[in-house]
C-alpha cells in the first residue's frame, strides 16, 4: 500500500497535490467534513482567480511607459516599516506607492525583526526618512501585553521583542497606549542606530499610528503622527513644522 500511495503521490498534479489532504480527509470523514474540504477547495481557487483577474486588471491599465523608471532601479523616497497585518495597506500612505515607499512588513512594525532590511532602506538606497507606523487594534501588541508563551517558537521569538506597559489586551485604551510605546521603543531603537546619519541631518526618524478605528477622533484611517526625531510632545511635533496643515 505504501509503494502505491507514494507513486500516487509523485504523479499528483500541483492543484492535486494542493487539495490532497482534503481528498483524503473526505475518505474518512463524514459527509460534513468532505463538504467542508469542498468549500476549502473552492474558496482558495476563489481567492487565486481574484488575484490573478485583478492582476491582469493592472496589466491591462498600465502600459509600458508606467514601468520605464522602476526598470532602471528605485530610488524611493522613505524606508517604512509597518506590521503585517492585512488591514494596513500602501494605498492608505500613498496614492501611487510604487518606487516612493521602501517597505518593511512584519508582526508589530519592528525594527529589530527586520533590521537588514530597513538598513538596507538608510544606508544602500539613501532614504531621507525613516517611518515606522504602528495601527489600531494590532494583534501582535495585544499578544504581547498577554501571555503568549504557548504559541509556536518562531512567532514567540517576534513577540518577544515587543516590549509594552499595557497588560489588558481587552482595554482598548491601554492597547493604544501599548500601540505608541511599541513605535517609540522602535524609533528610540532606530536613532541609536542611524545616529551618525540623523545628526548630519541626512536621515528623521518619525512614527505614527494608523488609526483605521479612529479611537484619536480624528477619522478613520488617519496617519497620526507620534514621534519625530524621540520627541513625543504633540506641541513641539506641530512646531516643528514638518508636518503640513490637513484638514
Amino acid at each position: 500500500m505504501y509503494k502505491v500511495a507514494k507513486a500516487s503521490f509523485a504523479a499528483l498534479s500541483l492543484p492535486a497535490f494542493l487539495f490532497a489532504g482534503q481528498a483524503m480527509a473526505a475518505n474518512t470523514h463524514d459527509a460534513h467534513s468532505a463538504a467542508a474540504a469542498g468549500n476549502e477547495k473552492e474558496q482558495i481557487r476563489a481567492i487565486v482567480k481574484n488575484i490573478v483577474v485583478d492582476n491582469q486588471s493592472f496589466v491591462n491599465a498600465n502600459k509600458a511607459s508606467h514601468f520605464a523608471e522602476h526598470i532602471k532601479g528605485q530610488k524611493p523616497r522613505a524606508t517604512v516599516v509597518t506590521c503585517s497585518d492585512s488591514r494596513v495597506h500602501t494605498h492608505a500612505l500613498d496614492k501611487d506607492p510604487e518606487g516612493d515607499l521602501f517597505m518593511v512588513r512584519d508582526i508589530g512594525n519592528q525594527i529589530t525583526t527586520a533590521e537588514g532590511s530597513v538598513e538596507y532602506g538608510v544606508r544602500h538606497l539613501h532614504t531621507p526618512l525613516l517611518l515606522v507606523i504602528g495601527h489600531s487594534a494590532c494583534g501582535a501588541v495585544k499578544a504581547a501585553m498577554g501571555d503568549y508563551s504557548s504559541i509556536e517558537a518562531p512567532i514567540k521569538r517576534e513577540l518577544d521583542t515587543i516590549k509594552v506597559p499595557g497588560k489588558n489586551a481587552g482595554d482598548n485604551k491601554e492597547v493604544m497606549t501599548s500601540v505608541e510605546a511599541n513605535v517609540n521603543n522602535q524609533i528610540a531603537f532606530a536613532l541609536q542606530k542611524f545616529a551618525a546619519e540623523v545628526k548630519e541631518g541626512k536621515l528623521a526618524v518619525m512614527g505614527g499610528v494608523y488609526d483605521f478605528r479612529n479611537d484619536y477622533n480624528l477619522g478613520h484611517g488617519k496617519l497620526v503622527i507620534t514621534n519625530v526625531n524621540g520627541d513625543t510632545d504633540p506641541t513641539k511635533i506641530k512646531a516643528a513644522g514638518i508636518l503640513p496643515t490637513t484638514k
